[in-house]
């Protein structure tokens, strides 16, 4: 995506309208300021990222104490950048496709990647579209997964989730769900309607999405927050949900819930989370450690089984430390680096990159939501 104009934070604050295992690699990561007063780092990020299964053995070896501030969704997490002064947040984790809002409007720090691990990526992450501006990065990818169509397995036995267009069975009326979030749930209606880029609409094709997507509210039993499409869908109130996958599903199925993820036949997105120093941090180079713990084996491990949901990795030797400490879990998300793997929908042209809407407006795709969830 490029932007027609540079950003501040004004019109960031406008476009987010009301939204408002100890593994034995972290020992090349220099320890430091033992027997000190635990230095502070604030946070800001997507539920579960500095919690202690996530942070602990950071925080323990750095003598650093994370203060978090989560966010539920793009949109908000550019109000909150938007309202905070500059400085903030040391280290700021945000869905990739906002990066390019964050450099434009001058919120976070250029990187350097000599101090990154890109060579470990896969070639597909290498380069990802949003962190590079030319030359320069100013984001790192730390995890990522597929959006697709979860649902109950055993209420939907007998239908056939190879396509979006299930969720306008009767069987489902009142029992589709929605995670309250335009991208990802307008995204996945687009690929149903054939959009081969879902974000790249003219004005023909956004209508017609916004149509689509407004016949669909008779199946809708409710919009909810993370907790809510979790309970939603362990007690059966919801039975399909787009636009989510297995960083929810993966979750209920540690519990035993009989719901799975598919990539219909139309194709699914890629969501991607990536790690950068915000503007005028006073610990940079702390953040920068931070940074580098969490894409080393012991960090890839630790956010591909994080508690709150797990995610698929960007680098080899995360994939090959995730075998070694947890072959089953490896094994289930598919990051095996021989035979087929989780790569291959990728691979295979099924999964398109989550982007921001091109030819519409962040607040045009905001305020076509509200309206929905108004009807």
């Amino acid at each position: 995506m490029i932007l027609k104009k540079p950003l501040d934070r004004r019109s960031l604050l406008k476009g987010a309208g009301t939204a408002a295992l100890g593994l034995g690699a972290t020992s090349l990561l220099p320890a430091r300021r033992a027997g000190a007063q635990p230095t502070e780092l604030n946070m800001l990020s997507w539920y579960g990222h500095a919690e202690p299964d996530a942070i602990g053995e950071f925080e323990a070896q750095f003598n650093v104490t994370i203060n978090k501030k989560y966010y539920v969704g793009g949109d908000q997490m550019l109000a909150l950048l938007a309202q905070s002064p500059p400085g903030t947040y040391d280290v700021i984790l945000t869905d990739r496709e906002y990066v390019v809002q964050l450099v434009a409007a001058d919120m976070i720090e250029k990187l350097d990647p000599e101090d990154y691990p890109i060579d470990d990526f896969f070639p597909e992450f290498q380069n990802m579209p949003g962190h590079w501006q030319g030359d320069d990065l100013y984001s790192v990818m730390l995890r990522f997964g597929y959006l697709g169509l979860s649902y109950n397995e055993e209420a939907l036995a007998g239908l056939d989730v190879s396509s979006y267009g299930v969720m306008w069975d009767d069987a489902l009326i009142a029992k589709v769900g929605h995670f309250d979030w335009h991208l990802p749930n307008f995204g996945c209606v687009s690929l149903y309607q054939g959009n081969e880029d879902p974000f790249n609409l003219n004005q023909a094709q956004w209508d017609a999405l916004a149509e689509s997507t407004f016949s669909l509210k008779p199946q809708v039993a409710g919009f909810f927050d993370y907790g809510g499409v979790l309970s939603s869908l362990r007690s059966g109130q919801v039975l399909a949900i787009p636009g989510i996958g297995d960083w929810i599903t993966g979750v209920l199925r540690r519990e035993g819930a009989p719901v799975a993820t598919v990539v219909p036949d139309e194709g699914g997105l890629l969501w991607a989370e990536s790690l950068s120093i915000g503007k005028g941090s006073s610990r940079p180079e702390l953040a920068r450690d931070f940074i580098q713990y969490m894409l080393s084996p012991a960090g890839q491990v630790r956010t591909a089984t994080l508690d709150a949901y797990p995610a698929l990795l960007p680098t080899r030797a995360g994939w090959a430390a995730l075998q070694d400490a947890d072959s089953a879990e490896a094994k289930r998300q598919g990051m095996v680096l021989n035979g087929p793997n989780a790569l291959d929908l990728l691979r295979q042209n099924r999964i398109k990159l989550r982007a921001l809407p091109v030819q519409q407006s962040l607040e045009d795709w905001n305020d076509a939501w509200s309206r929905y969830k108004n009807i």
